[in-house]
């Protein structure tokens, strides 16, 4: 039997018979917990009764009415942040962290019994409870993932998991780079003190810590407490600070990422105060990333845009949701075998065609080479590996594609390969079969006139390496139907990527913006730029390896062929093409020099036998550069940034992109634009005033550097401020 007590917008407590005071968190307007006013306020009315009413319990259990058990912050309070609400931000933090600190010095036992994910601030909740018992959800995810949304864990986290672990595990793996566990790595890290598998036994064992522990408090709220493995100033600590330091400069390469440094700071600076000093230090390094423009573009792509995204924005409404039964690939090559890995990882059954069963095998090693190591890691059992495995079927029989309803073809660039590929295994199809193409460049529309059913065509454009790049492009052609998109959507979210939808085009998005980045680069060596500027210009941009060794990665011969196929379809639709000063040191580096790239050991960069690299090839210099050149550092940054954002918005306008979200979504995880921009479109908002600061920033690259800046009609004509 229990007791209602208390009763708040958002919490709920009751005390049962055993005197156990039970605080529900169920907010009735939003489908989640978060730290909104109304939040803030049943907080406080909950910390005042509990301090009242001390002698009516024993303890307390604080769980979550809702499926996950808290979501954090009030991110859309975040996201509108700017400098002139630093007092208003620093006042909210300090008062959340006030009543966490009440509920933990109350002199009775907290148990936070996570029946869901918390994560962010909801994690810093269950981190001012004495006990932390979850639930062994395979969907729950448990940390202090704020650094990867350009902030630092500001009610708490940083203070007390210092407290809990030493500066250095806390910082490598908690706080630092924001890392996400299941309930059972949360275990075994200390984050979750127990995990057990129903909701009945976590409620029963938090009970069962509460009367075994009724005098339970925070370790660094005891006499005698040191930081595990000493403060800052301890010898040993600080012989390790100058490693740390030189870490977050390689993760960030100079690019404009505070967060990282700034949570290093906080957890340095704090570890040699006293809790409350310590607190107030969380609090002045986490206001100052808040009130940046960084953490709001963050906050608007990783969260808001990515969350749209993933939930089916560009998804049609009216179709029901299906996932293939089973899957054909065909192409056994390195985007095909790692398609078919991914998929049979998905636990959904996967032909991979070849031309030989030879070929399909070596395919298979692709999955069997991946699981054997997690196996030897100890991330997966050998069980689960041959469970994997066995869902892999290499054939050369096209009669083996019997019923599957969905295939993807990843063979080779070349329409009438493509189209054969389809055509030799449609008989065996089921009827309705989704027709899915891997191509990443060539017209979907173009592609379709080989198979009989045009309206279930689509493209699906992976990106490699498939198991580890998060991200697919869906193509849609003329004919593509609405069913059709919404199953390739349904099955990309089925084997765990994120979909973005484009239209059809020569490049699609992706593959046509990225070329941007990588014509700006060379253009600047072709200009008498030093090749190593360049490329540190790009790192300092925040991109994740400089344009000089995409282009060898890719090659340059292959990119010279795509260059000229999209300048063709240009001009067949009667668009612009601006020759770039890149086309011309890019035909001398394949047809002069012979060096079309690191598959042919030498390009822009000399390749040792293993295909390591061994530095800028001298020959750049020699041919290109001159010291005279005159080009700003901030224009060789901005000329790659905002030439890729400018034809992104071309891209809205000819209807390639659909979404604002997809153009940032994908062109962080798909073709590594720099993520502390928020992504291609965001980055045009970050300007201070919006578009009209991008518009100018825009117009003198052009009056400097021609016309691939010209700001497009569209564009220069909005009157919002922000897309």
């Amino acid at each position: 039997m229990t007791t209602a007590t208390l009763r708040t917008p958002t919490i709920t407590g009751e005390i049962g018979t055993d005197r156990v005071l039970v605080l529900t968190m169920d907010d009735p307007t939003q489908s989640t917990n978060t730290m909104n006013t109304a939040f803030g306020e049943s907080l406080e009315q909950t910390v005042d009764w509990l301090e009242t009413n001390l002698d009516a319990f024993d303890g307390i259990i604080v769980t979550s009415g809702k499926d996950s058990f808290f979501s954090g912050g009030d991110l859309e309070l975040l996201r509108d942040a700017g400098p002139s609400d630093h007092a208003a931000i620093a006042d909210a933090l300090d008062f959340t962290k006030d009543k966490f600190r009440r509920l933990e010095k109350l002199g009775k036992p907290v148990v936070a019994a996570l029946g869901g994910t918390a994560l962010g601030g909801g994690f810093e909740i269950a981190l001012a409870c004495h006990h932390r018992i979850a639930l062994n959800n395979s969907r729950a995810r448990f940390g202090l993932s704020e650094v990867t949304l350009g902030l630092l864990p500001g009610a708490g986290g940083v203070t007390r998991t210092v407290r809990m672990f030493g500066i250095v595990k806390a910082l490598t793996q908690v706080v630092g780079q924001g890392q996400r566990y299941r309930p059972t790595q949360a275990l075994e890290l200390g984050l979750i003190d127990e995990v057990v598998d129903t909701d009945e036994q976590m409620m029963a064992r938090a009970r069962a810590w509460i009367l075994a522990n009724p005098d339970a408090s925070q370790p660094w709220d005891r006499k005698g407490f040191t930081i595990p493995g000493g403060t800052a100033a301890s010898p040993a600590v600080a012989a390790q600070l100058p490693a740390f330091a030189a870490t977050v400069r390689k993760q960030v390469k100079g690019a404009p990422m505070p967060a990282p440094i700034a949570v290093v700071a906080a957890a340095v600076e704090g570890s040699v105060l006293e809790f409350e000093s310590a607190s107030l230090v969380e609090t002045r390094h986490c206001t100052s990333l808040a009130c940046g423009a960084v953490s709001g573009n963050l906050i608007q792509s990783m969260f808001f845009d990515l969350g749209s995204i993933n939930k089916g924005g560009s998804r049609p409404t009216a179709k029901p949701r299906r996932v293939p039964e089973k899957v054909l690939v065909i192409g056994a090559g390195m985007m095909g075998a790692a398609i078919a890995y991914v998929v049979a990882s998905a636990q959904v059954p996967v032909v991979l065609r070849d031309v030989s069963i030879d070929s399909a095998e070596r395919g298979k090693d692709y999955a069997r080479s991946i699981l054997g190591k997690a196996v030897a890691k100890g991330r997966k059992t050998q069980a689960d590996a041959d469970a994997v495995l066995a869902l892999i079927t290499p054939s050369s029989d096209a009669a083996d594609a019997e019923g599957c309803d969905l295939v993807v073809e990843a063979v080779f660039e070349d329409p009438a390969v493509k189209q054969g590929a389809f055509e030799a295994v449609d008989k065996y199809l089921t009827a309705d079969a989704l027709l899915c193409s891997n191509t990443s460049t060539l017209p979907i529309t173009q592609l379709s006139q080989g198979v009989s059913r045009t309206a279930d065509f689509i493209g699906t454009h992976f990106f490699s390496p498939v198991d580890k790049m998060p991200l697919v492009e869906i193509v849609v052609g003329d004919h593509t139907s609405d069913s059709a998109l919404a199953r390739a959507f349904d099955f990309v979210r089925s084997i765990g990527k994120t979909p973005i939808v484009v239209g059809d085009s020569h490049g699609f998005f992706t593959t046509r913006v990225i070329g941007r980045f990588m014509d700006e680069a060379i253009s600047l060596v072709a200009e008498g730029v030093h090749p190593a500027t360049v490329e540190q210009a790009a790192l300092q941009a925040g991109y994740p390896s400089g344009a000089l060794a995409l282009m060898d990665e890719i090659s340059l011969t292959l990119s010279r062929h795509i260059r000229e196929g999209m300048a063709q379809a240009a001009r067949a639709d009667g668009r612009p093409w601006i020759v770039s000063n890149s086309y011309a040191l890019v035909d001398r580096m394949v047809d002069e020099f012979d060096r079309p790239g690191r598959k042919a050991g030498r390009g822009f960069y000399e390749y040792t036998e293993d295909g390591t690299k061994a530095g800028l090839w001298p020959g750049l210099v020699e041919h290109c550069h001159r010291p005279d050149h005159g080009i700003p550092f901030e224009d060789m940054m901005d000329r790659m940034l905002v030439a890729q954002s400018l034809d992104s918005i071309a891209c809205l306008d000819e209807g390639v992109l659909r979404t604002v979200a997809d153009a940032n979504i994908g062109s962080i995880l798909g073709i590594g634009y720099p993520a502390w921009t928020g992504g291609v479109l965001q980055f045009v908002n970050q300007f201070d005033g919006g578009i009209p600061g991008f518009v100018e920033r825009a117009d003198h690259l052009r009056a400097r550097y021609g016309d691939r800046f010209v700001v497009p009609r569209s564009l220069r004509s909005r009157t919002e401020r922000y897309l």
